[in-house]
């Protein structure tokens, strides 16, 4: 009888499973759920999962499976059954999921191979159609994501259709291999004692020269000495042979030749040392008495509300992380830490990987696609327990995970805005309701939305509100600058003044008393101080680059991205006396400052606004002995720059650190006792409802890099909007001060958390042609609306974008606004090419 199985595709529009059988040869293979098998789909073959082995299909004939890639499961039965509980949350097709939850080294992507068959002399092209043959011609053939990449801003694909038609292109189906597999490296070993080489060796010295002798001599002694398995070029570099040496070994049977999996693995080059845990303070005893029950409940099958863990910057949160990371790996499961950026991954890393040495991963974006295809093989082999990492470590294939902690959890950067839109918090809570596991949430400023669930009872709440001094030195003989991450093992003590003191400068009171720099009289004399201390000081802006815009005196022209139209920034030229160049950040557009106006011609062009660069400009000149670093994303680029840059700034190399965002993500910097944020409305006034939320986040993180010692610490913040609540209530550190206000201003214009948000973005080429599709969606929408008048819905908009244009494409959203407004659309169709997110966290 034959086995029928249930499939789900690799396949981005495929919505559901579908039902294939084994031939007869394959019957008595054993196939786990999650294997990897490639399938026949319409005119395709495509990857495919095993969902589930099925007694009878739901149709009258069912196609074979073609070949079994791996039997062994590949996505974990957790995992899949997270990718379905995902692709109905967030209304998108299961196939997608599939192909994102695949690792790099398995996925193969389904794609369409084009070639040209006709005579192009002889056929009527459009100008695109000209382009498109043209780099078809000169490789041959070009599979469809070559395509795209070259005419990214081009709907190529239906300028192709005539001429696929009349049979100039031909089109075939192509299935991708990996771009990446397991390296695996020759190695050499003794098979041989070493009590036996001299009995050996009288057996072969007369058929061997004495050259040759001497070296296989030295090969045997150098594996002793060695003791372990070593890599054939390594044998070479250090004793001379060469290949026939080892290949003669072999043969007499004096070493083994064999090939080995050698791991990519980004820690194996740094020094760990062991690191025992520290004696709890009683705020975190208090923490961990309502956490510790909690896990065992949750391993038991209970039903359990993720747990927040609110305390202040400092207070000691990750050491209750490393507490319930223990638990869980005693209980015989797995943990998966998340972080919000790379930047916060190096710090964090080494407190965890000191405290769990040889089972902790890493796995972020940065990495190498073989490096992050190898952490997930040792995931699912159980090499490692806990993993470190982005939003994407989540998915790791534990056999047994137990645990999701997610720090800094309000951050933006947990939200994916590429297809599959998600949010990693919801996910995680999905992922453990499905595998028996619990969440641990921890944050200083925790989102609205979250803070307002804990009020409501749908997860519960635990504080921290005394900040730990986990580096003891004393204010008068600071000690040696520490390796990130590190700590003194002789306990904590208690900062009885709490958090550091923040005070508010009115840039405008200093600009009518002569003051036009960047910095304020008080930062400026506070900067002096701290420099002659020998301590060391954090400037903020949450800008990069040189000036925010660039201008004509004269006509008032602004210099704009042609792709996105939005103005250029200005970056200063490195190492060159170029002219300034100009960059957008949001498509990567670059164009060199004009000498003259291109609308009137005048020569009057100036830069305007400060960014990261500009305040590192300023320092230099004010203070020409400060020794800096800037950390922004211009100097990050490189693979592992943003440890390097926080490596020299904890080793004390720089006095003063320049940078964006990424200074406010749990940095523990001990010798840091200023923080100045040279403008904190940034970002303030951004027509988002989140706006106020994130800017009050962003600056009281950033001033809680501040006083992490017995050397105290000081916070300035620079404003010209200083009365804003926002602001006021960052410079009080008072969380609950933001959170009242805020939440009656949400309740008044009923958004989140009163309400959910699905929008709705359309992209085109042409303005006019995005404006009439986003009409024609909403009169769909609206008559839908009226056909369901109970629902509890409304629409806003349509409307343009905040960014109207990005990378050239116009960009016009729709929102629907309520209970769930999912639900509205579950079972009805949207127009073609129409963007869905749940939730976004940005509305720009």
């Amino acid at each position: 009888m034959p086995r029928f199985f249930q499939v789900a595709l690799n396949l981005p529009n495929a919505e559901d499973v579908y039902d294939y059988h084994l031939d007869q040869a394959d019957q008595d293979i054993h196939l786990e759920i999650g294997a990897l098998v490639l399938v026949p789909f319409g005119t395709q073959r495509v990857q495919g999962v095993i969902w589930q082995e099925i007694e009878s299909p739901t149709v009258t004939s069912t196609r074979p499976i073609e070949r079994i890639l791996e039997s062994h499961s590949v996505l974990t039965p957790w995992l899949l059954k997270l990718a379905q509980r995902l692709a109905e949350e967030t209304l998108t097709p299961l196939g997608e999921w599939i192909g994102f939850l695949l690792p790099e080294g398995y996925k193969q992507r389904s794609d369409w191979l084009y070639g040209w068959k006709g005579v192009a002399a002889v056929v009527k092209l459009t100008p695109l159609q000209k382009q498109v043959v043209a780099a078809i011609q000169e490789k041959g053939t070009l599979r469809g994501s070559q395509l795209d990449r070259r005419f990214k801003h081009q709907d190529w694909r239906r300028a192709l259709q005539p001429l696929i038609r009349k049979g100039y292109l031909e089109v075939q189906p192509l299935l991708v291999t990996p771009r990446v597999g397991t390296k695996r490296a020759r190695v050499v070993s003794l098979a041989l004692q070493p009590s036996e080489f001299d009995a050996f060796f009288e057996r072969v010295a007369k058929r061997w020269g004495k050259l040759s002798l001497e070296r296989r001599k030295k090969v045997l002694q150098f594996l002793a000495q060695e003791g372990t398995a070593v890599e054939i070029a390594w044998v070479f570099a250090e004793c001379g042979a060469n290949a026939t040496d080892l290949k003669t070994l072999a043969k007499l049977g004096a070493i083994r030749l064999e090939e080995r999996v050698q791991w990519r693995d980004p820690l194996a080059s740094k020094p760990l040392i062991s690191s025992p845990p520290f004696e709890l303070t009683p705020e975190q005893a208090a923490a961990w008495e309502v956490i510790l029950p909690a896990l065992h409940r949750a391993w038991q099958g209970q039903a359990t509300q993720p747990i927040l863990l609110q305390g202040v910057t400092g207070s000691g949160k990750t050491e209750v992380y490393l507490r319930a990371v223990e638990e869980t790996l005693k209980a015989g499961r797995q943990a998966v830490v998340l972080v919000p950026e790379i930047s916060l991954t190096p710090q964090t890393i080494e407190r965890f990987a000191s405290r769990f040495v040889g089972s902790v991963g890493v796995y972020h974006s940065r990495l190498s696609f073989g490096e992050r295809f190898d952490m997930w093989q040792r995931c699912r082999m159980g090499q490692l327990s806990v993993i470190v990492g982005a939003r994407s470590a989540l998915f790791m294939p534990f056999p047994k995970p137990g645990l999701v902690v997610v720090d800094e959890c309000h951050d933006s950067s947990y939200y994916q805005d590429s297809s599959p839109n998600y949010h990693a918090l919801p996910a995680a809570i999905a992922y453990m309701q499905i595998a028996g596991g619990a969440c641990l949430f921890g944050s200083a400023t925790p989102s609205i939305e979250q803070s307002y669930w804990v009020h409501q009872g749908l997860w519960q709440g635990i504080t921290l509100t005394r900040r730990i001094l986990s580096h003891a030195q004393s204010s008068k003989q600071p000690a040696p600058a520490q390796k990130p991450g590190s700590a003194l093992q002789t306990g904590f003590a208690f900062d009885e003044r709490q958090l550091s003191a923040v005070k508010i400068v009115d840039m405008r009171a200093e600009l009518k008393q002569g003051n036009r720099s960047i910095f304020s009289r008080l930062l400026s004399e506070r900067l002096h101080q701290v420099l002659a201390a020998g301590q060391q000081a954090i400037l903020f802006l949450n800008r990069r680059g040189l000036a925010t815009y660039v201008f004509c005196r004269d006509c008032g022209y602004v210099v704009k991205c042609p792709r996105c139209q939005i103005p250029l920034t200005a970056h200063s030229a490195e190492h060159t006396q170029k002219p300034t160049p100009l960059l957008c950040h949001h498509c990567g557009y670059r164009r060199m400052s004009p000498q003259r106006c291109p609308n009137c011609g005048s020569p009057h062009i100036r830069q305007m606004g400060i960014g990261t660069q500009r305040v590192e400009e300023e320092v230099r000149r004010v203070f020409p002995h400060a020794r800096l670093l800037r950390w922004d994303a211009d100097t990050t680029r490189q693979k592992c720059a943003h440890e390097r840059i926080l490596d020299r700034f904890s080793r004390h190399e720089a006095d003063i650190l320049i940078g964006t965002q990424m200074l406010a993500k749990g940095l523990d910097l001990p010798m840091v006792t200023l923080v100045g944020v040279i403008l904190a409305e940034v970002g303030l006034y951004l027509p988002d409802f989140r706006a106020a939320e994130r800017t009050f986040q962003l600056l009281t993180q950033v001033a809680g890099r501040a006083g992490r010692s017995t050397l105290g610490g000081e916070a300035i913040l620079q404003t010209y909007q200083p009365d804003h609540y926002a602001i006021q209530a960052a410079a009080l550190q008072d969380y609950e001060l933001f959170y009242q206000q805020e939440i009656q201003r949400r309740q008044k214009i009923q958004y989140p958390p009163f309400a959910q948000i699905v929008r709705l973005e359309y992209r085109h080429l042409q303005a006019e042609a995005a404006q009439r599709e986003a009409q024609r969606q909403y009169q769909e929408l609206q008559s839908w609306l009226a056909q369901d008048q109970n629902a509890p819905l409304r629409i806003s908009g349509p409307l343009p974008c905040y960014f109207t244009r990005l990378a050239g494409w116009y960009r016009w959203q729709i929102l629907l606004i309520g209970e769930q407004p999912q639900q509205f659309l579950r079972h009805r169709t949207l127009r073609k090419g129409w963007r869905i997110e749940i939730n976004p966290i940005s509305l720009l």
